[in-house]
């Protein structure tokens, strides 16, 4: 009688293992769906804070402007502690140097404390320089050339650094000629222009000094 027991026991123990898994997710799922939804918005890509005509503004030691950023709307998002500003703008103006201006149609969210990726149809204008002719690695100089224009899908900023950068298609434009490149760095410290590969376009030299 105990062997027959025992058998039917064995016999009916997967029966009773997958009914015991099945009873435990049942009730592990009642306890999830019971929790009641967070409605603090911790969970929601919302913003808490934002500001309209956003300007912020840094000034060196003898008082003149150094850099600015300037944006229509900045916000502020708790999720993932992110800001982001809408139609975004840096401008550099350091003292003996020419001016830099950086301007996107799409948002803007800053990777570090001292980057800016800019994306969309990004704009970068150098007051008054021009890349050298040979496409590589030119020096910018404050000569006959004009301002700079160069227009790209993506820029990462360093503004401390008067830097930008970018791993994409590029377009340089000026008075003498138009530029197609792959990758690009820009120094306006250095006042250097490099170019990665695929250059490519139409280029004038200046005339000789009179």
């Amino acid at each position: 009688m105990r062997r027959r027991i025992v058998d039917r026991l064995t016999a009916w123990s997967p029966v009773l293992l997958l009914g015991g898994l099945a009873a435990l997710t049942y009730w592990l799922d009642a306890q999830i769906a019971s929790q009641p939804a967070r409605r603090d918005g911790s969970s929601r890509h919302d913003p808490d804070l934002y500001v309209d005509s956003f300007r912020a503004t840094t000034f060196a030691t003898n008082g003149q402007v150094s850099q600015s950023l300037s944006a229509k709307r900045a916000e502020h998002f708790p999720d993932d502690d992110s800001i982001e500003f809408t139609a975004p703008q840096v401008v550099l103006t350091e003292p003996g140097r020419a001016r830099l201006s950086v301007a996107a149609d799409k948002p803007a969210v800053p990777a570090a404390r001292d980057v800016i990726t800019f994306t969309g149809s990004v704009r970068a204008v150098r007051d008054g320089a021009a890349p050298g002719a040979d496409g590589a690695a030119g020096n910018l100089t404050d000569g006959p050339g004009g301002p700079v224009t160069v227009t790209t899908d993506y820029l990462r900023v360093m503004p401390k650094q008067g830097r930008a950068e970018t791993p994409r298609a590029v377009t340089i434009e000026e008075s003498r000629g138009i530029i197609h490149a792959v990758g690009m760095e820009l120094d306006n410290q250095a006042k250097t222009l490099k170019l990665k590969s695929g250059v490519r376009g139409t280029f004038q030299p200046s005339p000789p000094a009179k």
